[in-house]
């Protein structure tokens, strides 16, 4: 339980992980965005100062050839003039040798003035600018050399322009750096509006867990907000749908408990009554079998609300399958009217439509046989002395139309959505007939649906009630 509870503690809620992966996704990108930085940089310099030391070693030799032709005697110090010119304004060094790779000028004569040329570099070089990288001395490794050979006034000269690596070096560096300098802002700036933006997807998780929290303590009444987000707004509607659906069905189960309460209590007090009036005296002896029938109709009472709440248990659970088979739909009717026989005679009741050709279904007898016993019964409860029970089928397709009307009083619309629900009875059920359990319809509704067919109840005030349903006639692929 402890290792648990510390495994519980571990977890990482849904906005650290999503602020941690937003983090690191946008830290890589900058990472990335700097190395592509930094190879563009490195290439955009090598090729720019390759072009700029091959213009500029170009036309320094043409300089530096009209000038040794212009002024044999004193050509070196106005070509060392120039050469210094040309190397302030590219930020590099530029070396005038002899063909043997001896040094004649020089843009740092202090830095370069024991430097020798090798044959081996010169032989690089001809008449057009060669770019080359290598180390002139000590001092001078990693260089961008950029050499050209040319002739003036006979000898041969080399004109070589250098760039140490450290040029390329501090120019990245400079570039990096304010690159570094904009990515720590940019990173904070974007990790500021991630966690703005990660706390305002997570706080609907937030509002959703304590309203489940809430709805899990019993308190339907709670309800999530609208949401600017498509899939929050979707789920926000679900959820309130799923919460007024547990407190309709919290509703009903409490209604369930105190009709059942009821309708077990009110016969258990009645027995229990009679029972302890038989013990003490109470009840006299010559009057005891009266209330011992009292006791028994009572028992029935109670064994038929177990046995209804045991079978629509079952159909609601899907345990219950039907046995279907071919019979006449004249037979459950036929054997409920002679079960309620003295009733019907009672109250000078007339049959209709039972006159008929043989109507098949294809269902369960004994549950079809439950059917009709219960919308007989609820309609000779109803119907007005001297009235009628009238029957009607009609094969539609696979399917067959049954109707049950009784003449009375009918119903009135406020009734009529409620005479499918568990244990509803209207005053003048209670009033006319204390036998009913109040599950009657519910089963026979339940049964239908089970058999895959549909009824509904119609009624005109004053008149009739008629109870209309469909039931297979054949097997249904």
């Amino acid at each position: 339980m402890k290792l648990q509870k510390t495994h519980m503690n571990n977890r990482r809620s849904i906005f650290s992980k999503y602020f941690v992966i937003c983090s690191a996704v946008i830290l890589v990108s900058f990472i990335c965005l700097g190395a592509v930085l930094l190879l563009v940089s490195y290439r955009y310099f090598l090729e720019e100062k390759k072009t700029v030391l091959e213009k500029n070693v170009v036309s320094l030799a043409s300089d530096s050839v009209g000038i040794i032709s212009d002024s044999p005697s004193r050509w070196k110090d106005e070509v060392t003039d120039k050469i210094t010119e040309y190397s302030r304004s590219v930020s590099a060094d530029f070396i005038l040798t002899d063909k043997n790779g001896s040094m004649i000028a020089c843009s740092a004569p202090d830095e370069l003035k024991d430097i020798e040329i090798p044959s081996s570099l010169l032989e690089k070089f001809g008449s057009k600018p060669a770019y080359v990288f290598s180390s002139l001395s000590d001092s001078y490794t990693d260089c961008h050399i950029v050499g050209i050979s040319f002739e003036a006034n006979g000898p041969s000269y080399y004109l070589i322009a250098v760039s140490p690596q450290s040029n390329q070096d501090a120019y990245i560096y400079d570039i990096m750096e304010i690159f570094g300098v904009s990515m720590i802002v940019s990173l904070i700036v974007a990790l500021i509006i991630v966690y703005i933006a990660t706390m305002r997807l997570a706080q609907p998780i937030k509002e959703i867990a304590e309203v489940s929290q809430e709805i899990g303590k019993g308190n339907f009444s709670v309800s999530l907000p609208s949401y600017d987000v498509r899939e929050y707004q979707e789920l926000s509607r679900a959820f309130n749908d799923m919460a007024a659906s547990l407190k309709s069905y919290d509703t009903m189960r409490n209604s369930f408990i105190a009709n059942v309460s009821h309708e077990l209590r009110t016969p258990m007090t009645s027995i229990g009554g009679f029972v302890d009036g038989m013990l003490d005296g109470t009840i006299p002896q010559e009057e005891q079998r009266h209330y011992l029938k009292i006791i028994s109709s009572e028992v029935h009472r109670l064994t038929r609300l177990v046995r209804s709440m045991l079978n629509l248990a079952k159909i609601e659970a899907g345990e219950l399958e039907p046995d279907m088979r071919k019979f006449s739909v004249l037979e459950p009717i036929v054997d409920s009217l002679v079960t309620f026989e003295s009733r019907l005679e009672s109250k000078h009741i007339e049959i209709r439509g039972l006159d008929v050709d043989r109507v098949m279904l294809y269902a369960d007898s004994d549950l079809i046989h439950q059917v009709m016993y219960n919308l007989i019964e609820n309609a000779i409860k109803f119907v007005n002395d001297g009235g009628y029970i009238e029957f009607s089928f009609t094969p539609v397709g696979h399917m067959t139309v049954i109707s049950i009307k009784n003449s009375g009083d009918g119903l009135s619309e406020e009734e009529l959505p409620l005479v499918f629900d568990r244990f509803y009875k209207t005053d003048k059920s209670r009033g006319l007939d204390a036998t009913g359990v109040g599950l009657g319809l519910n089963i026979v509704r339940s049964i239908i649906r089970l058999h895959g067919g549909k009824i509904m109840v119609r009624s005109v005030s004053g008149e009739y009630t008629e109870f209309v349903f469909t039931i297979p006639n054949t097997r249904i692929t």
